[in-house]
């Protein structure tokens, strides 16, 4: 695996938005010629080009990697008749595309979490009481089914709140819901980890009784820096140890891809917002 150089860029949150991406490699590649790529998940969905930009970062083979946010998953979901499109969806073009099984293929043996150096990537959030390599181990017991013969019968048992505290007795369906909900799902949780999963991404940072996931006291990750997206209107935040970088392209906001040696940072702006849904 490629490790986090001066050549390694993390990239927010894209949500189908094709032509932000197109641009936002021209400068990248203008600073740093084919440099290595890392996704924070929500690679499609809500954004008008879902097909196109999938399409091209499996095209960029080893120079990218991405890790699954919930979107992908729905995807996922969405085209084995497990979840029905949402209306403000944009997948119909990935669903009735010629090359669809080989995309959706592709998109299934994406990791939950990755690691570079002292970079740990994740979609949403990872449990206070996790250390990184605690995430990856979970993480991986995820990819093994999704990437498995039973991986859409584990599909039809993934959605749901509970449980929303994570024990290490937990098994099965249980065991891997939790799991995937931390690595996707998460905003908030209580100084337990217990997950706050009802609350919309608008509600701001203040709900009674619980904080922000990266906030949580006693975070077992703080030893390393957590790079996640999945949460725009928080925009981006840097600090030592952690980085989010959901800009909230396809709102109207900006792409942003942050190089992680030195922190140099990147953006575009999203050329037409899409209407939140």
């Amino acid at each position: 695996m490629p490790s986090a150089s001066a050549s390694a860029y993390a990239i927010g949150d894209l949500q189908g938005c094709c032509s932000s991406l197109l641009s936002l490699l021209e400068k990248i590649d203008s600073t740093t010629p084919n440099s290595h790529l890392i996704f924070v998940g929500d690679l499609v969905n809500r954004g008008p080009q879902s097909l196109q930009t999938l399409r091209l970062i499996r095209a960029l083979g080893e120079r990218a990697q991405a890790v699954l946010g919930n979107h992908d998953l729905h995807l996922l979901a969405a085209a084995h008749g497990i979840r029905k499109l949402h209306r403000s969806d944009t997948l119909d073009e990935i669903l009735n595309a010629p090359d669809r099984d080989e995309l959706l293929d592709w998109l299934r043996h994406r990791p939950l979490a990755l690691c570079l150096q002292d970079h740990l990537f994740v979609h949403a959030g990872v449990l206070p009481q996790w250390s990184a390599t605690k995430t990856l181990s979970l993480a991986q017991e995820v990819a093994d089914v999704l990437q498995g013969p039973n991986w859409v019968d584990f599909l039809r048992e993934m959605y749901g709140n509970q449980p929303l505290h994570w024990n290490d007795d937990l098994q099965g369906n249980d065991r891997l819901r939790c799991i995937v909900n931390a690595l996707t799902r998460l905003r908030f949780c209580d100084k337990d980890g217990t997950m706050e999963l009802a609350a919309k991404e608008s509600t701001g940072i203040s709900l009674p009784g619980y904080l922000p996931w990266f906030d949580a006291p006693q975070r077992q990750t703080e030893d390393v820096t957590v790079v996640f997206g999945h949460w725009s209107t928080l925009g981006l935040i840097q600090r030592p140890n952690l980085l989010g970088l959901d800009t909230g392209c396809v709102w109207g906001g900006k792409l942003t891809a942050v190089r992680l040696a030195d922190r140099a940072l990147l953006q575009v702006s999203c050329p037409q917002a899409q209407r939140p849904g």
